[in-house]
């Protein structure tokens, strides 16, 4: 039988994946695969998981986007082509949502063992690997302030990242930003910049309508600075996709982004829900830089 990696993060979301565990080594069985089950809460666990990774035919992660983020910068570093399938255990899973994995854990395990391998793309911003989202800005700071409450994920899940978001609105700050791409150079005030490889993050997965993983570009979202009363208008705009052609967004799709804040104070900067490198930004798009599992009936190529 060939083997399967399963590195699990116990504290990812509302921490259940460990009651299904012996479910999901179940499934990968009935399919023909031996479950090495490794668990991890750090990144140094996770980088020692990944390390260890020989002869399976693949690396199945069950967590949210960061510890897929990890486990996918862990791969890179080592040199470490396995397959890596995902299942979704965090709290807003865009990145496996994207993939159409199901969000029960025992389907997603039935997808993983089921499905096949594509090539696909990864965004590189300052040497650090992105499988979803590179960001700042507005609401940027959400997900590193929800990192550690577990009874407002718990409770809320989501919809927790959306409450927390509305309490920064009236904190609203300009950036004045100098962004660089292959389509021009824009020296403005931005509220909020995202450097996509999927279609959406925080739950609005509507960002980039016709975003694909394996075209071999990113897709840059900016948000031109506005007042607060518009950015509800705007807001419900990018739930159903009909934002892209509104004069406060800037979007294009994109191979090379620079990003400079010409402020004199810091702002953070978010991959994958993590904080992110220090700005200036350079991000990159990795063609095919992963090999990934995805359900059979998966069609966003």
């Amino acid at each position: 039988m060939e083997k399967i990696r399963l590195i699990y993060n116990p504290f990812s979301g509302d921490r259940r994946f460990k009651d299904v565990l012996d479910s999901c080594a179940e499934i990968f069985y009935d399919a023909g695969f031996l479950t090495n089950i490794v668990r991890v809460t750090t990144e140094k666990t996770i980088n020692a998981a990944v390390q260890g990774i020989s002869d399976e035919y693949a690396v199945v992660v069950a967590g949210g986007d960061g510890t897929v983020n990890m486990a996918i910068n862990a791969m890179k570093c080592h040199g470490k082509e396995t397959p890596l399938g995902i299942i979704p255990a965090g709290t807003a899973n865009d990145f496996a949502s994207f993939l159409e994995i199901p969000k029960e854990p025992r389907q997603a395990a039935e997808a993983i063992a089921s499905g096949r391998v594509i090539s696909a793309d990864l965004g590189c911003a300052n040497g650090q690997y992105f499988n979803n989202v590179c960001g700042g800005g507005l609401f940027i700071n959400v997900s590193h302030s929800l990192a550690n409450d577990n009874l407002a994920k718990s409770i809320f899940g989501k919809l927790a990242y959306y409450i927390k978001g509305l309490g920064q609105l009236p904190n609203i700050t300009p950036l004045k930003l100098r962004i660089t791409t292959d389509s021009g150079i824009y020296e403005e005030d931005f509220a909020l910049f995202l450097v996509l490889n999927s279609g959406g993050c925080g739950g609005f997965n509507k960002l980039s309508p016709n975003a694909s993983i394996s075209d071999g570009y990113l897709d840059f979202v900016a948000f031109r600075a506005m007042a607060m009363k518009d950015i509800a208008g705007l807001f419900l705009k990018i739930l159903t996709g009909e934002h892209l052609e509104d004069r406060r967004i800037l979007f294009s799709h994109e191979t090379y982004v620079e990003i400079e804040y010409l402020g004199n104070d810091h702002i953070d900067t978010d991959v994958d829900g993590e904080p992110g490198p220090k700005m200036p930004l350079i991000i990159t798009c990795e063609r095919g830089a992963l090999n990934l599992i995805v359900p059979k009936t998966y069609n966003r190529e």
